[in-house]
Parts: structure tokens; sequence; C-alpha cells
């Protein structure tokens, strides 16, 4: 037995954020994830890693992570490799971040999407992330695609 579920690819290190449950804020720059709010989401995590270092600024900074707390948090993140659908989610509401927000509000999203510069992009909250018992190979796709999961590597 399987269960099909709807599958995303996260680029490195963010693919291990979600999972591990430090990234609670999915940012795109179309609300790609709105019509999957309350329904689970698969993790895929990509060949390739993230173009770019803010993530870095923001768990060193706002979330105040040592460079070994760092080093732990992307190794974990590394446990099933790349290429492989690694872990589910669960799906809550989108919005649009406005393009006035700034001071608290506006760190406290950066914080849970570990990323800076989120006005005018759609936010998604995620939650209950499990990885799965034994990593899945899959091909990534572009956008959102469907995903069978054998039960026996279901958390």
């Amino acid at each position: 037995m399987a269960v099909q579920v709807w599958c995303l690819s996260f680029r490195q290190p963010y693919a291990g954020l979600v999972l591990d449950g430090v990234k609670t804020v999915e940012s795109r720059w179309r609300p790609l994830l709105a019509a999957l709010e309350s329904q689970t989401l698969a993790v895929h995590i990509a060949r390739r890693d993230w173009d770019g270092d803010e993530w870095q600024a923001v768990l060193s900074g706002p979330l105040g992570l040592t460079p070994p707390q760092i080093q732990a948090l992307l190794q974990s993140g590394e446990r099933f490799g790349r290429g492989v659908v690694a872990g589910l989610v669960d799906v809550g509401g989108t919005w649009q971040c406005p393009p006035s927000l700034q001071g608290a509000e506006l760190q406290e999203l950066e914080r849970s999407a570990a990323l800076i510069g989120l006005q005018e992009k759609h936010l998604t909250r995620l939650s209950n992330p499990r990885w799965l018992k034994a990593p899945l190979s899959a091909r990534g796709g572009r956008d959102l695609w469907t995903v069978e999961i054998p039960a026996e590597l279901l958390p």
C-alpha cells in the first residue's frame, strides 16, 4: 500500500531546515501552496544548493545559533542525501507579506522563513515536520507534483 501526496522540491539547506522544524514559513513569489492548506506535503531534497547564504545570517543572527549548532543542523539535513523525498510537513494558510511590513513582525517572519527580504512574497505556514523512515529516490520537478510513498516509509 502507498499514499499519494503532493510534493515540492526544496534546495539545501532549506529542505533540512523544514524537516528539522527550524523553517516554519515557506516563501514563494506566487501562492504555490495556497490550494494545499490543511493537507500534507512531501518534501523533496533537490540536488542543488540554494544560491546565496542569507540563511546563515538568519541562523547565526536572529536565531542565535552557534557555528557548531548550524553545522549539526546542516548534517542532519543531509542524512538522506540528495534527489530523494525525505519527509512530510503539514501545510497551513498562505498570505502575501505586505510591502510595508517592518520591525519586530518582519523579523519574526524572517526567523521563521530563515530568509530575509520577504516583502510582497507569498508566505505559507508549515508545521508538524517528520522525516520518513528511509529516503525515497525521486526525480525533482518544477512546482508541485505527486509522489507515491510506500506505507512502510511513513513515520
